[in-house]
């Protein structure tokens, strides 16, 4: 039997978690709003705001918002990590509400990065 490397676990690994992610009919997007203290203060409570508005309007179940802590680039927050099955994760910087309903209309909705914005992939 071959030896597996790490690639190949990562490989597999992530086909695994769309798979199931998919199976269960859970969601086929995750969006993080970064909100540790630097986050908030930023504006990140803005951001998940206009994100829950944004998916209400939507109507859509499969997607889900959630918040987490610091991302560790107190410089550039507010800071969104838009993951949808598939594709890299992208990292949004400095979020505003126009730039975080042209994230979720453009990217989450029609697949369009938004480069102009993106700080990097997650």
């Amino acid at each position: 039997m071959a030896k597996l490397t790490v690639e190949d676990l990562k490989q597999i690994k992530e086909k695994t978690s769309q798979d199931a992610a998919l199976r269960g009919g859970e969601t086929i997007a995750k969006l993080t709003v970064h909100m540790g203290t630097c986050g908030i203060a930023a504006g990140a409570r803005q951001v998940m705001n206009t994100l829950l508005e944004e998916k209400a309007e939507s109507k859509r179940g499969d997607i889900k918002i959630v918040a987490a802590g610091c991302l560790g680039m107190c410089s550039s927050e507010p800071n969104l990590t838009v993951e949808i099955i598939g594709e890299e994760p992208i990292v949004y910087k400095e979020m505003d509400q126009n730039r975080t309903r042209q994230v979720f209309r453009r990217h989450v909705l029609k697949g369009e990065v938004q480069t102009d914005f993106a700080l990097g992939k997650g």
